[in-house]
């Protein structure tokens, strides 16, 4: 007999910034390497001969927790990976939730039924990860191996071998980040001894502990925001009360503010690049703003965070991080090393946002109130 470990990767960008990532190859978050070391633990005294993960860095980096306490080889294995999600990578989930709902609630509901252009079928999916996962088990018979694989290719996969048709998939609850299954082999059969299990997990680090989507039958999180473009024609108005409110949240006054030079600049970066200026909306509402400048710090591998702003209903519910990935997305794309930007040093909560999701201080410099501090994100 075989005994397998199917294991979660850990939270990584896709699950933070609320993206569709099956084959991007997103990073680990700050909270995902703190899994990690609680999942190296779990299985410091477990006996692993045989270690693998697919080809993308979220699981590999995962993998390593196993290498801490076990000497061994990680082999990569491009089966193992997510679904391929087509024309929606990359995408908001509040984006294909708004514009498709009839494909989101199949791919979270009845994912057999579930078509989009360039996305993996169901079927397929589910049959790479029982093959791959059996053959393995058959070249380690009486042995046991660690596979580090994605969401929904071990949701599809516990599908197959539990018998659960794709319209009852409901049944089968999506795992948490770092979740473990335990299965067995012999005789040419899998079985299951327990799955989703994230016991090494306090609450504070399940990345399932803050959301509810995952609990509910239909499976889809309308907590997700839309980002589109801004007009700043005919939205002027909109960016001018977002920068004003912004401003008197940041100084707690309004001195020095003139929204003229930020309407001049916003319109520049919007001709310059389509994905520079955004806005978000939850369902119909208003949001929030998200406005880059690519040429600033250009020259030293940074993309440029010119704006971010929350309406105040949204803030405090881990919303604007959702428009930190965007800015990851367009700046990744343009090859750059780090996202920066400008914090008043008076603005304490703003600045413990982006300490909370990996910015650190750099630097300090004048602003027209106060000193400004400018942070930091390695991308």
């Amino acid at each position: 007999m075989t005994k397998i470990y199917l294991i979660r990767h850990a939270e990584a960008e896709g699950n933070l910034y609320r993206r569709i990532h099956g084959h991007y190859n997103g990073d680990i978050t700050p909270k995902g390497y703190k899994q990690i070391e609680l999942l190296a633990e779990r299985f410091r005294d477990v006996p692993i001969d045989a270690l693998y993960a697919s080809d993308l860095q979220r699981t590999q980096k995962t993998a390593r927790s196993i290498l801490k306490y076990h000497e061994l080889p990680i082999n990569i294995d491009s089966r193992l990976k997510e679904v391929d999600m087509g024309v929606w990578e990359d995408q908001p989930w509040g984006n294909v939730s708004y514009d498709d709902p009839e494909q989101m609630f199949f791919f979270a509901n009845d994912p057999a039924k579930w078509s989009i252009e360039g996305g993996e079928r169901f079927e397929h999916l589910k049959n790479r990860l029982t093959g791959v996962i059996s053959e393995l088990a058959e070249k380690h018979e009486g042995q046991a191996i660690a596979c580090f694989s994605h969401g929904m290719a071990i949701r599809s996969f516990l599908s197959g071998i539990m018998g659960v048709p794709s319209e009852n998939i409901h049944e089968i609850l999506h795992g948490d980040n770092t979740c473990v299954a335990s299965l067995t082999y012999s005789g040419g059969k899998l079985g299951i001894e327990y799955y989703n299990d994230n016991s090494h997990l306090p609450h504070e680090l399940s990345t399932f502990a803050g959301q509810v989507w995952w609990k509910q039958k239909d499976k889809v999180d309308f907590s997700n925001l839309r980002i589109l473009p801004m007009d700043i024609s005919k939205d002027a108005k909109i960016y001018a009360d977002s920068y004003r409110d912004s401003w008197k949240t940041a100084h707690g006054t309004l001195r020095g503010f003139s929204e003229e030079p930020y309407l001049r600049g916003a319109e520049k970066v919007s001709k310059k690049n389509p994905r520079a200026l955004m806005k978000a909306y939850f369902g119909e509402e208003f949001a929030g703003i998200i406005e880059l400048d690519p040429d600033r710090m250009e020259d030293n591998g940074a993309g440029w965070i010119s704006f971010l702003y929350l309406t105040p209903d949204f803030r405090g519910h881990n919303m604007g991080v959702q428009l930190i990935g965007h800015a990851v997305s367009v700046y990744r794309k343009l090859g750059r090393q780090s996202l920066r930007l400008h914090v008043s040093e008076d603005n304490k909560s703003a600045l413990a946002f982006y300490e909370k999701f990996g910015f650190r201080h750099i630097g300090t410099e004048s602003g027209s109130l106060c000193p400004l501090k400018l942070m930091e994100m390695k991308l």
